[in-house]
């Protein structure tokens, strides 16, 4: 007789909100012999829509429980379950290495639930840091192409590798829409401004001449518009008049990094739903 396995997985669930949901998921969730480890729920009261992550332990038969769930949970409802645990990823960058540099030193000794299959870069600068990692490292240049060839071939190269999520590292170059519409609401980027304040180019040269006394990073999920994803993390620190266009940069990169972190380490977990262009976070 084949031993049963005890796996770990995280349901998550969004719908119109109707009374008594909490009580029907986990009554399912009973039935199916699962042990429920945590248990997080929120209603949008202006939207209508309830969302709830349940992590659970058990033996599972994944259809049998859809299925049930299903039966009893409104129309409208959109519903996944996924195992817990380590998430793959890969990671697109141009030159700059603090972001990169952060996510491979916590990949590497525990920092986060990740594994980096590959860095893709469009220079070489940052090869040898990835390598020292023993991660693969793939130059996909953009010189001579259009912005459509360019993103053809990051595709063909990403994909070799399955990932659950793209990272956008400081990769300084806009992203096509066909490349955003084949990873919905996976792909991850840092933005080095506190959005949506000084979006673009150059922001902490933005930031220094209108004088602010804040500067701050947004992660977040890309879509069509230019730096106007759904957010999942910002920070701010405080600068002052001292600070020239250059110490801002410097002090801005640690804000970045980790900004980055802690968003991919709530995304990893299965912690972020996106509905619209918002975020609800457990």
């Amino acid at each position: 007789m084949q031993s049963q396995i005890i796996e770990r997985k995280v349901l998550r669930t969004i719908c119109p909100d109707a009374k008594g949901l909490i009580a029907q998921i986990t009554s399912i969730c009973f039935r199916h012999q699962l042990n429920i480890i945590q248990n997080n729920e929120y209603v949008d009261h202006r939207t209508g829509r309830f969302f709830m992550r349940t992590e659970l332990e058990g033996v599972f038969n994944d259809a049998s429980l859809l299925d049930d769930l299903d039966s009893v949970l409104p129309q409208g409802t959109q519903r996944e379950l996924n195992h817990a645990g380590r998430r793959r990823i890969v990671v697109l960058v141009t030159k700059e290495a603090h972001c990169l540099g952060d996510l491979l030193m916590k990949s590497a000794y525990g920092g986060l639930e990740v594994d980096i299959a590959a860095v893709i870069g469009n220079h070489e600068t940052l090869r040898t840091l990835v390598e020292r990692f023993d991660i693969p490292f793939h130059l996909v240049s953009h010189e001579g192409l259009s912005r459509e060839q360019h993103d053809a071939n990051m595709v063909a190269q990403i994909d070799r590798y399955s990932p659950d999520y793209v990272v956008l590292a400081k990769y300084m170059r806009v992203l096509t829409p066909a490349f955003v519409q084949h990873y919905p609401n996976k792909v991850i980027n840092i933005h080095h401004s506190f959005l949506p304040a000084f979006i673009g180019a150059r922001p902490y040269h933005q930031a220094y001449e209108r004088g602010v006394k804040i500067i701050g990073a947004t992660a977040h999920y890309v879509n069509d518009n230019l730096d106007e994803g759904p957010i999942i993390m910002q920070d701010v620190i405080h600068v002052d008049h001292t600070y020239t266009a250059d110490d801002m940069m410097r002090a801005g990169r640690d804000v970045e990094k980790n900004v980055l972190s802690r968003a991919l380490y709530r995304v990893l977990a299965q912690r972020v739903f996106v509905y619209g262009n918002r975020t609800i976070i457990f």
